[in-house]
């Protein structure tokens, strides 16, 4: 591998924490990122890398425990979204100023989907949070960006891994972290059990966000992130055929449920595991 590299963020929920993982692991290993295009998570931890806020990030989001992760989510009666969305990019705006996308240090493509005319944003300029929570817009969970009239969702509806839109030289190596891999989960849970008024909330989430159980019929929320990973996982893979990368990094689509911030230490540590695993198997 070239030590320049093209890297290629995909969606993927809370899973997308691991991107911070391969992110580290590139620049331990001596890499520099030239480019970056993501989706959704991706484009979140894309944008922040660029913004040269990572570490900042990472304390943050480290920080959150479930409690925490539930306070961000500002509900709404919306038919369109459960979550308006804008709680938690107001909270990252403490630590990581609002820029405009040509301004970053690294190039960067954030993907979103016009979902009326059935087609994929790219956003190269403008402002980063405008491109970031449009990206991020899970279908029917939080509520759609509308820009110019248009309504924007998740770039993952479109383009989980947007390889096209990464402004790669001949001389970059092009490096794809996919957190919707259908791989084995060999991330060991470590989360503790909680206890007093940190369960009375736990309870609350479950009934929104039901975690997943082999043994139970699909909830409301179980159906549309299974039809989501379902439609990614198939998406992706053709896009991987079809580009061939240098590098994939695979983490499974089993690590971690959508909302499931409140584990993201854990989930970076197994994205460098996984980068490092990568890096060594690479031919």
């Amino acid at each position: 591998m070239g030590k320049s590299v093209a890297l290629v963020l995909s969606s993927g929920g809370a899973r997308g924490v691991a991107h911070i993982g391969v992110i580290e692991g590139l620049l331990e290993e001596g890499y520099t990122i030239s480019s970056i295009a993501g989706s959704s998570m991706g484009a979140v931890v894309g944008g922040v890398y660029a913004a040269g806020k990572l570490q900042e990030y990472k304390e943050w989001i480290c920080d959150l425990d479930r409690l925490a992760v539930f306070k961000l989510m500002d509900f709404t009666l919306s038919l369109q979204g459960l979550v308006r969305g804008e709680k938690v990019f107001n909270e990252m705006k403490k630590f990581i100023e609002e820029r405009n996308i040509e301004d970053l240090a690294i190039p960067l493509s954030v993907i979103a989907t016009d979902i009326v005319n059935k087609q994929e944003v790219v956003f190269n300029s403008g402002s980063l949070y405008t491109a970031l929570r449009a990206s991020a817009a899970i279908p029917s969970v939080l509520k759609p960006s509308v820009i110019d009239d248009i309504e924007l969702v998740d770039g993952g509806v479109i383009n989980p891994i947007p390889l096209k839109h990464v402004k790669k030289t001949k001389d970059d190596t092009l490096v794809v972290s996919d957190v919707n891999a259908d791989v084995p989960n060999t991330m060991v849970k470590k989360a503790p059990k909680p206890s007093g008024k940190l369960a009375e909330y736990i309870d609350r989430w479950k009934g929104i966000f039901p975690e997943k159980n082999k043994n139970k019929r699909l909830s409301f929320f179980d159906l549309i992130a299974a039809s989501i990973d379902l439609m990614q996982d198939k998406i992706s893979d053709q896009i991987i055929d079809k580009h061939q990368p240098d590098l994939v990094v695979r983490i499974s689509r089993d690590v971690c449920g959508t909302f499931e911030f409140f584990r993201s230490a854990e989930i970076i540590e197994y994205g460098k595991e996984q980068f490092k695993k990568a890096l060594k198997d690479a031919p």
